[in-house]
């Protein structure tokens, strides 16, 4: 599928994912929600790992399009607000890990989508916030609920009730990104990273982040289960004889994802 407002570029395994709208700091309108959703549905098959930032140096996504949240009705804030939440899913159920590059403003929607990713990397310059009580309306793609999960809820309430914005060092700080770089490392660190997790058996990747996932809305209980009955399909894989066997015999393992 040709995408209008994102530019995906596939090397050495790793989904380069650019949101295209510079004009509109990378505003997320209908139009970009439905080909992030789709795409992240359907990531081609040879990305291992993805990274995701925005187009030029201001923004990674400024928010959603104020103009078309301005047509909303109750009945189409719903219908937006559920599509939001949809391509947010689809970010954080997507097999391959993704990391957010967090290169400037990431607020509202744009916050929503990097909370959605699976690591946050974020440029010394990126301000980050939850501004929709600003605007009369609450974050609706997402960010009641994976914020507080990350940060806590008082932090989470402080940001979201506020409607303030925290620079990178403070996100830094309370949880929010995983690591600060400068401006002009943050996509080679995020690419690093992808590198490093390409390293490792596929199948023990996508099972070890389920299991995070997946737990992290568990009791402590039921998530040890889950990751017992994770480590036993993992188990019976190829890529386990490979890995142990490449352990013992000093060499570099080489994974299939079978």
């Amino acid at each position: 599928m040709d995408y209008e407002n994102l530019r995906v570029a596939v090397e050495d395994r790793i989904a380069l994912v650019t949101i295209h709208r510079p004009e509109k700091l990378n505003a997320l309108n209908a139009a970009t929600i439905a080909e992030l959703t789709h795409l992240f549905t359907h990531l081609p098959g040879e990305a291992g790992a993805a990274v995701v930032t925005g187009a030029g140096e201001k923004a990674f996504v400024a928010g959603a399009d104020i103009a078309e949240l301005a047509e909303m009705t109750a009945v189409t804030a719903k219908e937006v607000s559920a599509r939001g939440q949809a391509m947010c899913a689809a970010i954080e159920e997507c097999p391959v890990p993704v990391i957010a590059a967090v290169n400037g403003f990431a607020l509202g929607g744009g916050l929503e989508v990097a909370l959605a990713c699976h690591v946050r990397y974020a440029s010394e310059t990126a301000k980050l916030g939850l501004p929709e009580v600003t605007l009369g309306i609450i974050p609706g793609y997402g960010g009641t609920q994976r914020l507080p999960r990350l940060v806590g809820e008082g932090r989470a309430l402080e940001m979201i009730l506020s409607g303030s914005m925290v620079d990178a060092a403070e996100a830094y700080r309370i949880g929010l990104v995983n690591r600060v770089f400068p401006p002009n490392d943050l996509l080679s660190e995020a690419r690093k990273l992808a590198e490093r997790i390409l390293w490792n058996g596929p199948l023990a990747v996508r099972y070890a982040k389920e299991a995070v996932h997946r737990g992290l809305g568990m009791s402590r209980e039921a998530g040890l289960h889950l990751e017992e009955s994770l480590f036993g399909v993992v188990s019976a894989t190829q890529d386990v004889k490979e890995g142990l066997t490449a352990f013992l015999e000093k060499r570099k393992a080489t994974f299939t994802g079978r």
